[in-house]
């Protein structure tokens, strides 16, 4: 009787975990409807920021201006890199499967890929999971900053840019990309890697014929065509790892709510199990006090 009691305690402890696992992906799912829309709307804005960037790089060199001065922008075939600095994304919290992993799988592939390479790599982490996973290995990580991934924050995004970026142009690095876990849709995730600094021309002229519905710039802005390019540059810069943020947190709330939903499946599956087991050595127990009482009563005899 006592293995049927057990038994009933692992049915009473797993169906508890099963409703825990399933609120948390009603939870998951609730917000990752929220993120998705942020995504949507960040992403249409960032499209938009390429545009610009395009439209005044196009009227200058209408007007004849081939070289750009501007430190954040290179040519990237011409560009040695010595120096890079890799920003990586990851969740402050877990139970979420592989999508932490995967970053940071990717960001020491990155890491051995570089070093293979004699180029010197300097990590920057924002998420608690890839800081302390690093911190425990004992890997440097140049800037930690936490709960910054689970909350995008464009004023926190750009204080974190800001040391990146008078690193890039006091000559400490010369390339810096972000690596980050990316939504796809609402059932996978993809891991992008994109440079930042710096500003490759390549990247500037991906649309070089606007089409006939798309917006220009009609106003004349003021200052030297450096300022107007290094303006647009600390924006774009910015607002990359802003929308990283964005699009990292989407990627999280779907793999949280996949994670969740396959451990309530599996919740439900053990239950079934458990519950067979209890039949069985509840029936075993039975035929046993049967055979018990008939040879009770043949012993009488």
């Amino acid at each position: 009787m006592a293995n049927l009691r057990d038994i009933r305690k692992k049915i009473g402890s797993v169906k508890n975990t099963q409703k825990i696992t399933h609120a948390m992906k009603l939870v998951s799912t609730s917000k990752l409807r929220k993120a998705e829309e942020v995504a949507r709307n960040s992403r249409a804005y960032a499209l938009k920021l390429d545009a610009v960037f395009d439209d005044v790089l196009s009227k200058m060199r209408n007007q004849g201006i081939e070289d750009i001065q501007s430190k954040y922008f290179r040519e990237l075939e011409r560009l040695e890199i010595k120096k890079v600095d890799i920003i990586f994304i990851t969740a402050d919290k877990g139970l979420c499967g592989g999508f932490n992993t995967n970053t940071i799988k990717k960001v020491l592939a990155c890491t051995n890929e570089y070093k293979a390479k004699d180029i010197k790599v300097r990590l920057r982490g924002i998420g608690k999971k890839g800081n302390e996973y690093f911190s425990f290995n004992g890997i440097e990580v140049l800037d930690k900053i936490n709960n910054l991934s689970s909350m995008p924050n464009y004023e926190r995004a750009q204080e974190f840019m800001k040391k990146v970026v008078e690193d890039y142009l006091n000559g400490k690095t010369d390339k810096v990309i972000i690596i980050h876990n990316g939504f796809k849709n609402m059932i996978s995730q993809e891991i992008r890697v994109k440079t930042i600094l710096p500003i490759g021309y390549k990247i500037i002229h991906q649309n070089p014929q606007p089409s006939e519905t798309q917006e220009t710039i009609t106003s004349e802005p003021s200052g030297s065509e450096d300022e107007i390019l290094d303006s647009l540059a600390e924006k774009y810069v910015e607002y990359s790892l802003y929308y990283a943020l964005i699009d990292s947190l989407a990627a999280e709330h779907s793999a949280r709510m996949q994670a969740m939903d396959t451990a309530t499946n599996n919740a439900k599956d053990l239950v079934k199990t458990l519950t067979i087991s209890y039949n069985k050595a509840r029936q075993e127990a039975i035929t046993t006090e049967l055979v018990e009482i008939n040879a009770g009563v043949e012993a009488l005899k």
